[in-house]
């Protein structure tokens, strides 16, 4: 089964992927301009419209769940590589840079998804799409409370490994949606 979880991880990633390549030519690296907790509030917006749209069943603006899932995934990254740039890097990035340090989260983050399925024995695959979102919620909330605490913590994980767990819902939300 995971060779499976591998297949269908790397298609779900090569749409979010070519989607963000894409935006990124069209716009560039504006997100560049983002802090942390502006990023952090974008992917509240996108789960707590999931949210919404999964209690209503009412969907006014067009976009469906899907495309908020990929947005997710893709502001997860753009965090993550946020994390690694510095306030002297340009705010405008190679294209070819970028897809680089896309790849980089990526397959870090597809690491340790491998590493907690081998654990817990892909219990996502049982789990409702909603419980999904509400853990993506959740997350979102603890890496706010961790940005409030300027980024310390006590015992728990940091904000990396939280977007990385994000990251890992979102794309588990998708395959069981049916994106290839």
């Amino acid at each position: 089964m995971a060779k499976d979880t591998s297949l269908e991880y790397d298609e779900v990633i090569a749409v979010c992927k070519s989607l963000f390549l894409k935006k990124t030519k069209d716009y560039g690296t504006a997100w560049r301009i983002l802090r942390l907790s502006s990023i952090t509030d974008q992917i509240f917006i996108k789960a707590q419209r999931i949210r919404t749209l999964e209690e209503t069943k009412v969907n006014k603006v067009g976009e469906d769940i899907t495309s908020e899932y990929i947005g997710i995934v893709n502001y997860c990254v753009i965090a993550l590589m946020q994390m690694d740039l510095s306030a002297e890097d340009p705010n405008e990035l190679d294209v070819t840079l970028v897809q680089n340090l896309f790849e980089k989260h990526v397959n870090t983050t597809k690491e340790l998804m491998f590493a907690k399925n081998h654990d817990y024995g892909e219990a996502w695959r049982d789990m409702r799409i909603s419980s999904l979102t509400d853990l993506i919620l959740m997350k979102i909330l603890r890496v706010k409370q961790i940005e409030n605490n300027a980024g310390q913590t006590v015992v728990s994980e940091g904000i990396a490994a939280n977007y990385q767990d994000m990251i890992n819902y979102a794309v588990f939300a998708l395959i069981k949606l049916g994106l290839k």
